[in-house]
């Protein structure tokens, strides 16, 4: 029928009297839709394909596919209740939002925030691409061995119950560290150190990969690999251009300064692998840019080009050392397998954001994005204003603390729980043969590779006649010639 209602249909009441209202600034909602679609192709395809190909190629298509399945997942929850608890204006706690949906157009089509100028449902889906990229960092540190029925059970557990917590204490204007003055331009604290811990955690409870995998673990495909870093490079343009909520000189400042700050970080890790082991790591340059891109967010739009410089020489040095010399000297970074090391281009790379962010921020850009004052150590120490630039400093230091404590904790009990209903871990058949005994698809039906076509659980129907050119010889498995 022409006039049914739409499904999940809320009633509310709609007054629009026009597409284009005089509160809308149409510049602005377009650069919240295109920061927000380019934020969702760090994920998809950006991730997937990094993911895909950085892994051995047992468990290409595994590694993709729990990052295509958060991202889908995410959004049901975001738009359910997710978007609600972290963002509404309805207080559960000093901590979380009251759960509802945002599928009611009554809502969807008005200011999300009197500043601004552009409707709810752009708020809505510029926050869900920064929520479904959590989840899939968090993925990169589970590669390799977690139930992906675990893994399916995990995203909207974590999502409710942590990363919601998060984004509404520092993000809302309700949330009480976002009232203490804590800075986290646009999710240091949020994303990257709340994925660190969180992948780091549950890789504790979900187990290592078999020794074999650990031993020796080399990419399917490193020119792919590239490809997925590129995208998730550029994307960043997005991530942090998309802070200020306007297309505005904040956000150029903030742009600039994360391509700035990321082609610093990937040369310092350059320089450090041909120093120490005499090799231009393509990997490493990898590591370098991705750590180099977490530590400016915190600070993007809110520190002067010479910092994001500094902070990139921080950046592509200190989680160099931790991933390359600690990692190996400290027993709890050696006995938990982080597949991709996202606790310390995550957590170590965010803290060290946040910490810097305290460190550079300059008052005057500041103002161009809080409505409180915010001032850096540094400036208090030469503008004379010591208290400020100290209590900067240890507000920066206690959200890490926060951000930790709560995703050790929470990221614990999701583990602990889903293990009641399902095994957190695959099984030892799924460990040996990867994706064909988990999806039963494998990732390259490569003529060279042999493939057996009627082990596969997919192909196992195939017929010579409909197929001549597989054909059957004698003491050998079919195979495509």
């Amino acid at each position: 029928m022409a006039d049914a209602l739409p499904p999940f249909y809320v009633p509310g009441n709609l007054n629009i009297s026009a597409a284009s209202p005089d509160w809308l600034n149409k510049g602005d909602n377009a650069w919240q839709l295109t920061a927000a679609t380019m934020v969702g192709l760090q994920s998809v395809p950006g991730l997937v394909i990094l993911y895909g190909s950085i892994v051995k190629k047992k468990w290409a298509i595994n590694s993709a596919f729990m990052a295509l399945y958060a991202f889908a997942a995410v959004l049901i929850c975001w738009v359910g209740w997710g978007y609600q608890m972290s963002f509404g204006t309805v207080e559960l706690t000093s901590f979380l939002g009251r759960p509802n949906a945002a599928l009611n157009q009554g809502g969807l089509l008005v200011q999300p925030y009197s500043a601004s100028y552009f409707p709810t449902a752009t708020m809505v889906f510029f926050q869900f691409v920064f929520a479904a990229i959590t989840l899939i960092l968090i993925a990169g540190a589970l590669l390799g061995r977690m139930n992906f029925l675990a893994w399916m059970l995990f995203v909207p557990l974590w999502l409710t119950l942590s990363y919601t917590v998060g984004a509404y204490s520092l993000w809302n204007t309700g949330g009480w560290l976002s009232k203490a003055g804590v800075i986290d331009f646009c999710g240091g604290y949020v994303i990257h150190l709340s994925s660190g811990v969180a992948g780091f955690t549950a890789a504790y409870w979900v187990g290592p990969r078999t020794a074999k995998d650990r031993e020796r673990f080399p990419p399917n495909n490193v020119i792919l690999m590239l490809a997925g870093a590129g995208l998730l490079w550029m994307g960043w343009t997005g991530f942090n251009g998309g802070g200020p909520y306007a297309a505005n000189l904040d956000a150029s400042m903030a742009v600039i300064n994360t391509h700035i700050c990321a082609a610093t970080s990937l040369l310092v890790w350059l320089a450090l692998d041909m120093t120490f082991f005499g090799k231009a790591s393509i990997i490493g340059a990898v590591n370098g840019m991705i750590t180099g891109l977490v530590c400016i967010t915190p600070a993007a739009g809110l520190v002067q080009g010479w910092a994001a410089i500094l902070m990139g020489m921080f950046s592509g040095s200190i989680p160099w050392y931790t991933m390359m010399v600690l990692h190996k000297k400290i027993s709890i970074l050696r006995n938990i397998d982080d597949t991709m090391g996202v606790f310390h281009t995550h957590a170590i790379a965010g803290s060290l954001g946040g910490i810097l962010t305290g460190f550079f921020a300059e008052p005057k850009l500041n103002n161009l994005f809080y409505t409180t004052p915010h001032v850096g150590l540094l400036y208090g120490l030469t503008d004379k204003k010591v208290h400020d630039g100290l209590k900067q400093f240890g507000l920066q230091i206690g959200g890490i603390l926060f951000i930790i404590v709560l995703n050790v904790i929470m990221t614990s009990l999701i583990c602990l729980l889903i293990r009641l209903i399902v095994p957190l871990r695959m099984t030892e058949e799924e460990l040996e043969f990867g994706d064909d005994a988990v999806h039963g698809e494998e990732a390259y039906a490569i003529w060279s590779d042999g493939e057996k076509l009627e082990n596969s659980r997919h192909n196992s129907n195939y017929d010579l006649e409909e197929f001549p050119a597989a054909t059957k010889k004698p003491g050998n498995d079919m195979k495509m010639v």
